[in-house]
């Protein structure tokens, strides 16, 4: 990990620095949530961070103290395997520190929390104009040839 990150769970006393951060993950995708459901997201997050099954959890990279970076992520069933998968549903660096190591250090924590569940695999999906995280993600993960599809 780089020096001076430190990852860590949400916790209840970081909530406005994971709102800075997730609306700044959602502008950057050109999309917005309602209240209701930062509310609900982050208490979901700290639900799962304590144990609760079928939650998100949710962690944060600090610098300094400070939160700079967070990633949610999700255990679920896979009909392909008994073990559950895990699913990195956003992953987002403040652009300042971007270059840091910020976002490797939170999908290796991710890679972690899988591995300590028994998870055989971490998957995520990202755009193909995103290509600053591609970069990482290219020599973090392996590229799969599936399109997502929507309804």
């Amino acid at each position: 990990m780089a020096e001076g990150i430190e990852i860590r769970p949400l916790r209840r006393g970081d909530e406005a620095a994971w709102r800075r951060l997730w609306t700044a993950y959602l502008e950057f995708y050109e999309s917005a949530v309602p209240e209701e459901v930062y509310a609900s997201s982050f208490e979901r997050m700290l639900a799962g961070n304590a144990g609760a099954e079928n939650e998100f959890r949710g962690s944060v990279a600090c610098l300094d103290g400070r939160p700079v970076g967070l990633v949610h992520f999700l255990f679920h069933r896979h009909g392909w395997k008994i073990e559950n998968v895990c699913y990195l549903q956003d992953l987002y660096a403040d652009p300042h520190v971007r270059g840091r190591g910020i976002g490797r250090a939170l999908i290796e924590a991710v890679y972690a929390a899988a591995d300590a569940e028994g998870c055989p695999s971490v998957y995520w999906l990202t755009q193909d104009f995103n290509e600053t995280a591609r970069r990482l993600y290219d020599r973090i993960g392996t590229k799969t040839p599936f399109i997502k599809y929507t309804r």
